[in-house]
């Protein structure tokens, strides 16, 4: 076995593969950038390689960097984790060519499913079903309508070397192929630096489903079955689960049996995807091959038991698959939920900085339900503007789906981030609807479910209680270190406009909440102290935890999803807070606010100009995405505050209207 690999990649996947090779008994050499100089995975590595700037085109993206870093520590070989060079058929060879082990498939499969039209005509000699579609090069706007009307509306117009939801584009008439071919071509030579385009059917309310497989050098091939991605965000996977709750077995073996035809077609020798459009129907079609691990590949394991990374290593060395088809079984059901940096209530802007507090719910057995979270950061770590905005996978197994699904709502409770947005609510949102949690999935799913953005969701009546018993409990507290008196039996409770009267007694550490009408609350296992953010407890038996933080006057509490200000008033204290006039929000009508912090790449007007409502104002670029920023409404501009090149941070007035 290898005595040292290095790992070319960084966060959360750099402290996976160490994990491994520390359990393996294999020494690791990491190598970083600028911005990760005090990165956890610095930290864990035995050796560290410093190999330049912050941006990966300068680092993690330059192969001399990583051969020499290897060559310099001895390392015999490579993991790339996923993105960066691991599809880099080029970097494979060039390990090959320097007597260094890449640990992932041989250059020849990388090459030939790499490339999108090459894939597909693999795809079909190996009897794979594949999308209807043009299989070919597509030359010019005039040629993608023939081509499109041909095989019918709605297409999917694609770069052929496109990925991670870049380069693509549904047309649903000639006007959308019109304005879309020619933009998907320009997105596809700037990122990816090949435009080769080609157009096929998109399959209505469809679902993305993926097949596990895994390879050796000896021909050996096999499935781990399938995992469910459908939920998804601008063509980015949000939520992921194994196995499917759309495939039966007659479905789910046919899919498997296609994938690992494919993947011998191939010669195929290390862990990869092979992913499938399917219908809800049931019909599946082929959409391209991962020739890498991939994100969610956490919850295969938590379902199969297998590590993955361990046999990757494991085939790169050589050695020949332990098991076969017939040994893999599936047990029990698995969610990933991805933690962004990213903030759900500014349409899912991403957000850099400091994470001020990082508290992770506890991993291992919860008591019917397991967490398992992949992280590559710490408190005090920041979420820099130059790679991916992903904080951690967080993962929950449980013997049944439902089992999962809830386990997973509890999980997100117990996950606590300060510094930046953060989409841990919306997470939680999705785990509590009733189709999410009935199966009926869809790539449009958040589309669908959220037309107007998120905002939150309305407390219910169960989180109403949540909320009003955390208060009680919190004002109490507080109350009681005042002195003796501080604490009284009546109260009025506001949860937002919902008020209740609420008489409270205590005993044996265990609060009884008497509410309007004479119901019985009890609240018990309470774990706060003043400053703390998570509320912990037990209200009537079932376990919870909610948010907390100090407002004005009250506290504004978040269960899950939904978030309210929450006020414990004395009857007389509540009826003159009845009639106090409502603080009205300033007007930043004739404002331009920037939504997130990163770097100013032009400002597009200037003093006296008039600006029409839709106009492009400013172009704002983090975590490598450039946001367009318009004007609302039609004015005159008076003052200018960023030019390019500027930093701004989030809530920042950019231009102002006379």
């Amino acid at each position: 076995m290898f005595s040292k690999i290095l790992i070319a990649n960084r966060g959360e996947i750099a402290v996976r593969v160490i994990k491994t090779c520390r359990r393996m008994g294999i020494k690791t050499v990491v190598v970083y950038s600028e911005a990760d100089a005090d990165s956890l995975a610095v930290e864990m590595a035995d050796e560290t390689v410093f190999i330049g700037p912050a941006p990966a085109s300068e680092s993690y993206l330059v192969a001399d960097k990583i051969i020499a870093a290897c060559n310099e520590t001895g390392a015999q070989a490579i993991h790339p984790g996923f993105g960066f060079l691991s599809e880099n058929a080029g970097f494979a060879q060039r390990c090959a060519d320097e007597g260094i082990v890449f640990i992932g498939p041989n250059p020849g499969a990388i090459r030939a499913m790499g490339d999108k039209i090459e894939s597909k005509k693999f795809a079909e000699k190996a009897g794979v079903s594949c999308v209807p579609g043009h299989i070919g090069e597509i030359d010019d706007t005039a040629h993608a309508i023939r081509i499109s009307e041909e095989i019918g509306y709605p297409v999917m117009i694609k770069a052929s070397a496109g990925g991670g939801g870049k380069g693509i584009r549904v047309a649903h008439s000639r006007q959308d192929v019109e304005e879309g071919f020619p933009a998907v071509r320009s997105e596809a030579r700037s990122s990816f630096g090949d435009d080769r385009i080609f157009i096929e059917k998109f399959i209505t309310s469809p679902r993305h489903i993926e097949i596990q497989v895994l390879g050796d050098k000896h021909g050996n091939v096999v499935h781990l079955f399938e995992r469910e991605c459908s939920i998804q965000r601008r063509n980015q996977k949000v939520i992921e689960e194994a196995p499917s709750p759309l495939l039966d077995e007659k479905t789910r073996a046919a899919m498997g049996a296609q994938a690992v035809a494919l993947a011998k077609a191939v010669n195929y020798d290390s862990a990869g995807t092979v992913e499938f459009v399917a219908g809800q129907d049931k019909s599946f079609y082929f959409l391209e091959m991962n020739t890498r691990l991939q994100v969610e590949h956490p919850v295969t394991e938590l379902i199969t038991g297998l590590d993955l990374v361990e046999q990757m290593i494991r085939s790169a060395f050589g050695e020949t698959m332990a098991f076969g088809q017939k040994d893999l079984k599936i047990n029990g059901w698995a969610i990933e939920s991805r933690i962004y940096a990213e903030d759900p209530y500014r349409g899912f802007l991403p957000s850099i900085g400091r994470l001020i507090r990082y508290e992770q719910p506890e991993e291992g057995d919860q008591g019917g339900y397991t967490v398992r979270n992949d992280s590559g950061v710490r408190e005090g770590d920041e979420i820099s503007m130059f790679y991916d905005p992903m904080i951690s996978k967080l993962c929950t197994w449980g013997k049944t789906r439902l089992e999962a699904i809830d386990g997973m709502g509890r999980a997100l409770e117990d996950f606590h981030i300060e510094g930046l947005g953060q989409n841990i609510p919306f997470l939680a949102a999705v785990m509590d609807q009733e189709r999410f949690r009935s199966g009926k999935l869809a790539t449009s799913y958040i589309v669908e479910e959220f037309p107007n953005g998120f905002d939150g969701t309305t407390p219910t009546g169960p989180q109403i209680d949540l909320l009003t018993a955390a208060g009680v409990a919190m004002h109490r507290l507080i109350s009681r270190r005042a002195g003796p008196d501080g604490v009284r039996r009546d109260w009025v409770v506001l949860v937002g406009h919902d008020q209740r009267n609420v008489a409270v007694d205590e005993a044996g550490g265990v609060l009884t909440l008497t509410l309007d009408g004479g119901r019985v609350m009890t609240l018990s296992n309470v774990v706060w102290r003043p400053g703390k953010a998570l509320f912990r407890g037990k209200l009537d038996g079932k376990a919870f935890t909610v948010t907390v933080a100090p407002a004005a006057e009250g506290f504004v509490i978040r269960h899950r999803a939904a978030r309210a200000k929450v006020l414990v008033l004395s009857p007389r204290s509540a009826e003159l807070h009845g009639k106090l006039p409502e603080k009205q929000p300033a007007d930043t009508s004739k404002m331009i606010i920037s939504p997130m912090p990163g770097l100013v790449v032009s400002m597009d007007v200037e003093v006296g100009q008039i600006v029409r409502e839709g106009e492009v104002v400013c172009v704002i670029e983090a975590m490598k995405m450039q946001n367009i920023i318009r004007a609302e409404r039609e004015g005159v501009v008076k003052v200018v505050s960023a030019k390019g090149g500027d930093s701004v941070a989030a809530d920042e007035v950019l231009v102002e209207f006379g």
